[in-house]
């Protein structure tokens, strides 16, 4: 099962997760794509997910994609599994053009 990150553990990770905050005890980011852009982009974060066994919810509303992270196993609390999978995420998203929001 994963770990809880502690608060310190959690603001180390954070700044390296430009971006990236806590919201609603969520792990979340905003980008914002083109929708031509989107397809892609959702393709591979899709296979980061099942690759890393650890899936984000993901909200998209026209230009703009919301990833929110958080561990089930561990109480819906916030791991190195989701610290590891935005850390993908980012890299995926400014690789297919998206800029932080």
């Amino acid at each position: 099962m994963a770990t809880p990150l502690t608060a310190d553990q959690l603001d180390a990770a954070l700044t390296g997760l430009p971006g990236w905050s806590v919201e609603n005890g969520d792990l979340t980011a905003v980008y914002r794509v083109t929708r031509d852009q989107l397809p892609a982009l959702y393709a591979a974060v899709a296979r980061a997910e099942d690759s890393a066994n650890h899936h984000a919810r993901i909200t998209v509303l026209y230009t703009s994609v919301t990833f929110a992270l958080n561990t089930h196993d561990a109480g819906g609390a916030i791991t190195e599994l989701d610290t590891d999978l935005a850390a993908q995420i980012d890299t995926l998203a400014r690789a297919h053009g998206a800029q932080g929001a």
